[in-house]
C-alpha cells in the first residue's frame, strides 16, 4: 500500500513498553530510493533529543491505539548510538547504528534493502543535518545521499525547458519503504494540478537551488493524469508518461 509522507507527520510512535514520541520527518537516499530513517522527537521522555528508527524497526506498517508500533524497547533506542544535532549523519554513524542493532547495511548490495528488498523483520536482536531547517545531503566519499521529506517538499521542480512546480508530497511503499512518487503541484501555468513524479524521471537533487531536476519535459507533464484527491487514492495514481 502506498502511503502520504506528509499525513505520517507528528503520528505517535509506540514500543511495547510505551510511547517513544511523534514523527518529525523522514530521511531518503536519492541513488535508490528508498525511506532509510525516521526522525522521531522524543518530547519530554529523552529531553528533547532526536532519534533516527529505521524501517527495520517496524516490521509490519502497524497502527495500534492511534500509534505506530516500533518493535524495539525504550531502553534499546535510549542506549542507540546518539546523534548530535548539528552535524551530518555521516556513514560511520550509520555503521554504528546498524551494528549495535544488528541490522544489515542498506548500502551493502543491489537491492533497495542491500541483498533484500524490504527491511528486515523481525530484527535479529534478543546530508542532512538534525538541525532544524537544513536539508543538505552528502556526496563526498563513502558517505550516502540522504535528504529531509520535510525540507525538499518545499523544493522547486525543474523540467528540461521549465520550471514546473514544486514538490508538496512523497508517497512511499509501507513494506518495502520505497519512495514511489514525488507529488508536484504544477501552479499557474497548468491550472494548480497536483501531478505525480517517478524517481526515474529526476536527475538530481540541488540543495544550494533547492531544486530538483527531472528529464522530461513541461509538454509531457501537460500529458500527465491529475493527481486526484483524497489521499486514499494514492494507491490509484498513475505514474508521468516520459519520452515527451
Amino acid at each position: 500500500m502506498l502511503r502520504s509522507i506528509k499525513q505520517l507527520y507528528g503520528e505517535r510512535l509506540g514500543t511495547s513498553d510505551g510511547e517513544i514520541g511523534h514523527v518529525k520527518d523522514f530521511y531518503f537516499d536519492d541513488q535508490k530510493w528508498g525511506v532509510r530513517y525516521v526522525v522521531v522527537d522524543t518530547g519530554l521522555w529523552l529531553a528533547g533529543r532526536l532519534v533516527l528508527i529505521s524501517p527495520h524497526a517496524f516490521g509490519d506498517f502497524y497502527k495500534y491505539d492511534r500509534r505506530l508500533l516500533v518493535e524495539l524497547t525504550r531502553k534499546q533506542i535510549e542506549n542507540s548510538p546518539p546523534i548530535e544535532s548539528h552535524k551530518p549523519v555521516s556513514r560511520q554513524y550509520e555503521e554504528a547504528y546498524n551494528h549495535f542493532y544488528g541490522w544489515p547495511a542498506y548500502w551493502d548490495g543491489l537491492e533497495l534493502w542491500g541483498g533484500v528488498g524490504y527491511p528486515v523483520f523481525p530484527s535479529p536482536l534478543c546530508r542532512p543535518s538534525m538541525a532544524e531547517g537544513n536539508c543538505g545531503g552528502l556526496s563526498n566519499g563513502d558517505d550516502p545521499h540522504l535528504w529531509s521529506t520535510k525540507c525538499t517538499a518545499d523544493y522547486e521542480i525543474h523540467a528540461k525547458n521549465g520550471l514546473i512546480g514544486h514538490v508538496v508530497d512523497f508517497m512511499i511503499d509501507d513494506k518495502t519503504w520505497a519512495v514511489r512518487y514525488l507529488v508536484v503541484e504544477t501552479g499557474h501555468w497548468y491550472y494548480g494540478k497536483e501531478i505525480v513524479l517517478s524517481p526515474g524521471d529526476i536527475d538530481r537533487i540541488s540543495y544550494e537551488e533547492s531544486a530538483v531536476f527531472v528529464n522530461v519535459t513541461k509538454e509531457a507533464v501537460r500529458e500527465a493524469a491529475e493527481y486526484h484527491m483524497p489521499r486514499a487514492q494514492y494507491h490509484d495514481a498513475r505514474e508521468l508518461r516520459t519520452g515527451v
